[in-house]
């Protein structure tokens, strides 16, 4: 599966949708995919769950992690075609990381550790996931993404493979022209700000 039919997936599903909307980032963009749309049809996420297990087959992966909730989904199915466990992180509790591990999860030093995730434009959720596993000694050995809105402008340490990449556009709050024209603001992420 190539970018093109990545997109056209998106597209063909009406995950791709176009107003104001406030993303997850807290950022505003003239583009939303809506990876959920994608994500409750099991025959779309499975393929698309396979193409990232491809990507990282020869990594020597033992456990897949993915952040909630999307992640959640992604990192089971990737964990299915690589034979692996899956476990994901949630967000933590007031005096705790940004991420932890709950309901039994953690991981081992020097466990090999391949990330997973939907959609990213800041990589906040993904970064936090980093410092998670980090935080276990555990050796990450790749991230994988179903989509980078962000056109290859976030950068990570660890071999990254998103199956997508696009240029969309986004902005802080107080510098959208979306909001300068008075368009109405439609938040769909699940962080609230």
């Amino acid at each position: 599966m190539n970018q093109s039919e990545i997109i056209k997936l998106f597209e063909d599903s009406n995950a791709l949708l176009r107003g104001h909307f406030k993303l997850t980032s807290g950022r505003h963009s003239d583009v939303y995919y809506e990876k959920f749309t994608l994500l409750k049809q099991p025959t779309l996420c499975t393929r698309i769950c396979e193409q990232m297990a491809s990507d990282f087959r020869d990594s020597g992966a033992e456990i897949v992690v993915g952040p909630t909730t999307g992640g959640i989904i992604i990192a089971y199915d990737v964990g299915r075609y690589l034979d692996l466990p899956s476990i994901y992180a949630e967000p933590g509790g007031e005096g705790e990381s940004p991420r932890v591990f709950k309901r039994g999860f953690s991981l081992e030093k020097d466990q090999k550790v391949v990330i997973v995730d939907d959609v990213l434009t800041t990589g906040r959720s993904i970064f936090e996931v980093v410092d998670l596993v980090n935080s276990y000694g555990a050796d990450i050995v790749g991230i994988g993404l179903m989509l980078d809105r962000s056109n290859g402008a976030v950068k990570f340490d660890y071999p990254f493979k998103a199956l997508a990449t696009v240029d969309a556009q986004n902005w802080e709050p107080e510098k959208c022209p979306l909001c300068a024209d008075g368009q109405e603001l439609t938040q769909r992420g699940s962080r609230k700000f």
